[in-house]
């Protein structure tokens, strides 16, 4: 019944600036792409931190399968934009259709996937139940659930008793996980581990690279990756701690939304504290303490220029964000108290002395100043090294459930 309401529902939403202006209609099914020949893997992650973790897994799958071709969709804009600068051989990516029949029916026609993969929690009752009515297997991978989460969903058990029954393969990332998927009806539930473990480095753009190392040339830089507000304010206080005892000190913030550069070079005039911004091609001259990086798809720009980088989201109500794509480039890795998002990654890295807890200004000065960096840098690599090592067994069950191409 709400079919016909949902092109005005988007439309509103493209006037916010919520959807892509030229890529809006793929919601309503209209697909933006031809389908590939061959056997297709379609797979789902909603946000942009869980569609970057499937790259280790689908460049894993293309070396297993040369025949299969990859289909990846999202909902949020801004993952559409970085899997762009980031994206595996063989793969496209279109946003996922509106949960409602027509879209549905409209994508599933058009892309005929051969093996339908949804990762972490962000489960579509009527694409999925559209997706087992067509006899095309599914799988729930990189599964996370935390309490809350499984509190909220335990009321509708029932509901998920009879999505989990339709997929042939589950596997989450951590046993409390594992548990509550069985307590909501899953049976069987692996455990695998983190993917974004696995994901691989981010995409580097060597001249871009370049000709930034001649702009940086002298400069000590580190980085406030994926940053929100909270981690601002205390990046901004130790950049004007370290670039009163030596100006050589650059700090480049990578914000998680770069739509909020006004408030950033605000904050930056309130610390006392020069900036240049990259979306108007300011360069930093030596009285700038800070160079805000604008963009999408460039974090793994900034983690090969940088040696150490605050991972942001852990110095407000946020969570944390992912550790691993600045693992995988040998950057250290600092980070704030709540990392509840990222608890069991965490943990391994710490327990590894492979990163740095945070609190403060005093204390982020303090850990870009420790003489401890660059072996903890290569501490956190090597667990990163162990992640992709750790994909061939979730690999080879996913393989197993795509037919092969067939010969004509």
């Amino acid at each position: 019944m709400l079919g016909p309401l949902l092109p005005g529902y988007l439309r509103r939403r493209l006037k916010r600036g919520k959807e892509d202006p030229a890529r809006w209609r793929e919601k309503l099914g209209v697909a933006g792409l031809p389908r590939p020949e061959g056997p297709l893997i379609w797979l789902h992650a909603v946000g942009l931190g869980e569609v970057m973790a499937l790259r280790g897994l689908i460049a894993a799958l293309g070396r297993a399968r040369p025949d299969v071709s990859f289909l990846v969709t999202s909902s949020a804009r801004s993952s559409a934009q970085a899997f762009a600068a980031n994206t595996p051989a063989r793969t496209q990516h279109q946003f996922l259709p509106l949960d409602a029949p027509g879209p549905i029916a409209a994508f599933l026609d058009h892309w005929r996937p051969d093996l339908s993969i949804w990762a972490e929690q962000d489960l579509w009752p009527g694409a999925v139940v559209a997706t087992g009515a067509r006899g095309i297997p599914m799988a729930l991978i990189n599964a996370r659930m935390n309490a809350r989460a499984y509190a909220a969903r335990f009321r509708y058990r029932s509901l998920y008793r009879d999505l989990y029954a339709r997929f042939a393969h589950i596997s989450a990332q951590d046993a409390a996980t594992a548990g509550h998927l069985e307590a909501l009806g899953a049976v069987h539930v692996g455990i695998i581990g983190s993917l974004k473990a696995g994901a691989g480095p981010l995409a580097d753009q060597p001249g871009d690279r370049a000709a930034l190392a001649v702009v940086f040339a002298g400069r000590k830089l580190w980085c406030a990756a994926s940053s929100h507000q909270g981690d601002e304010v205390v990046a901004m206080a130790a950049q004007a701690q370290l670039f009163v005892q030596d100006p050589a000190w650059l700090l480049i913030i990578a914000p998680r939304d770069p739509l909020r550069r006004g408030d950033i070079v605000a904050g930056c005039a309130g610390a006392g504290l020069g900036v240049a911004v990259r979306s108007t091609g300011g360069q930093p001259t030596t009285d700038d303490a800070v160079y805000l990086a604008d963009s999408f798809g460039e974090m793994g720009l900034w983690y090969r220029l940088c040696r150490v980088a605050l991972i942001g989201g852990g110095l407000g109500a946020t969570g944390g964000h992912n550790p691993w794509e600045a693992a995988h480039l040998g950057c250290a890795i600092l980070h704030g108290p709540n990392v509840s998002n990222f608890a069991a990654d965490y943990a391994q890295f710490e327990g590894a002395g492979a990163a740095t807890v945070i609190s403060d200004a005093h204390s982020v000065v303090a850990a870009l100043q420790h003489p401890s960096l660059p072996h903890q840098a290569h501490r956190a690599t090597q667990l990163a090294q162990r992640g992709m090592a750790g994909l061939a067994g979730l690999c080879a069950h996913i393989s197993a459930l795509v037919p092969e191409a067939k010969n004509d």
